[in-house]
């Protein structure tokens, strides 16, 4: 039964993978979304596939480069007055070692990561109404020591720990973080598609429940990060169990 019909929820980077399955869930619970993303044709994809479904289903959708401070300002400040906002942008890619890490990919990750969170929640502050919920998402790159992490394992553990310092920053909002693990989405798509499988299986393969998770199933997360109203100043993991290091 649909519910919180009153409220609103922003996803940017909800064009796809986690964040539109977000929109999708939050959506089937009865809150009004609005969808942002750099790409105007995935963006259009995305709203399609949301009203698939159902063509009176309430979300609409903006191109938005969550880099760009004057970008963000000028969305919000359209959007109008909303309850929470879900942060979902991230760059893919990015497995490297030290030794062979590109100071471009090291800047292209810190804008597309860390620099693109902080600016949306800057940016969201004077429309977020003040009994309303941000939530992030990093990764459980964050909590792992193996080679070729460095670089993502940085950027996650930035967003996680900013996550618990705006908690006490914004309060009364609530400011909490999702920390997936190996999650199939587009994210992977920077692996050859022929290798993709494989390697998405077997990046998994060392968490307890020993398979990839799902869009759908972190969006559950975010759900509960959304609608909890005495939780904030978290980072829930929705790994498989990776950080168990099975």
């Amino acid at each position: 039964m649909a519910q919180h019909t009153s409220e609103r929820v922003v996803i940017l980077g909800g064009t796809s993978g986690i964040g539109l399955a977000t929109a999708d869930l939050l959506l089937d619970r009865g809150y009004e979304v609005v969808i942002a993303g750099r790409d105007e044709e995935r963006l259009a994809q995305a709203l399609k596939t949301l009203h698939a479904k159902q063509s009176a289903r309430p979300v609409t959708g903006r191109a938005v480069n969550a880099t760009d401070g004057e970008q963000l300002a000028a969305f919000f400040a359209e959007v109008g007055a909303f309850d929470h906002l879900v942060v979902t942008v991230t760059r893919n890619g990015g497995v490297t070692s030290l030794a062979d890490l590109d100071p471009a990919e090291l800047l292209r990750h810190s804008e597309g990561k860390l620099l693109a969170h902080l600016l949306s929640v800057r940016a969201a502050l004077g429309t977020l109404r003040a009994a309303g919920s941000v939530t992030l998402v990093g990764a459980v790159s964050s909590h792992l020591s193996a080679p070729g992490l460095v670089l993502l394992g940085s950027m996650n553990a930035a967003v996680e720990t900013a996550s618990r310092i705006l908690a006490a920053e914004l309060a009364p909002r609530r400011v909490n973080a999702v920390s997936p693990g190996v999650i199939e989405t587009p994210w992977w798509d920077w692996i050859p598609e022929e290798a993709r499988a494989e390697t998405i299986t077997g990046a998994a393969s060392g968490a307890a429940l020993g398979r990839p998770g799902r869009a759908e199933e972190v969006a559950h997360a975010i759900g509960f990060l959304v609608e909890n109203t005495y939780t904030t100043g978290v980072v829930l993991p929705v790994d498989g169990g990776a950080r168990l290091a099975v």
